[in-house]
């Protein structure tokens, strides 16, 4: 299986890549948060900070999911589907790499929910992102979500702590 070999050499590869996952967090802060809230503010930095230094920004339909699904409960509509549909443009002119959890991914998804078990809490598209960012050598997610920490599979969570 071509997967995973990938997954298996990934483990052990050192990141070296520009590329940093996107995950519902990040979103969430840039869209949701009050403005005087010190993790919109830590987003919102964050954002500017990684489009200046030239990041590559990489995310998936899985953490899409959520951002959508959040955003219309608690945005009014316009707001949201504006938000959205910008981020969809992004992805379609490959400002935004969207990743899609393929069967493949699920299943490698769905085994690391075994070997996380003492990890209850951890959602399903966390468990996807881990998977996707391995795949694709990406060590840096821009988050708040302290689970791509607690993996031990070399992930750092970035912007720290305002």
């Amino acid at each position: 299986m071509k997967a995973r070999r990938i997954w298996q050499r990934s483990m052990t590869a050192m990141p070296i890549n520009r590329s940093i996952f996107v995950d519902s967090w990040a979103w969430h802060g840039m869209r949701l948060a009050n403005k005087r809230d010190s993790w919109h503010q830590a987003a919102a930095r964050g954002y500017e900070q990684i489009k200046a230094d030239g990041w590559f920004l990489v995310t998936s339909d899985y953490v899409l999911d959520e951002v959508i699904t959040s955003l219309f409960k608690r945005v009014n509509f316009d707001g949201a589907l504006k938000f959205i549909e910008a981020l969809i443009s992004d992805a379609k002119t490959e400002q935004i790499s969207l990743e899609r959890i393929d069967e493949e991914r699920f299943n490698y998804a769905w085994m690391l929910r075994n070997v996380y078990r003492d990890k209850a809490d951890m959602s399903f598209t966390d468990l996807t992102s881990f998977v996707l960012m391995k795949e694709l050598n990406i060590s840096r997610a821009f988050t708040g979500d302290h689970h791509f920490e607690m993996t031990n599979l070399g992930f750092d969570i970035w912007p720290k702590e305002p």
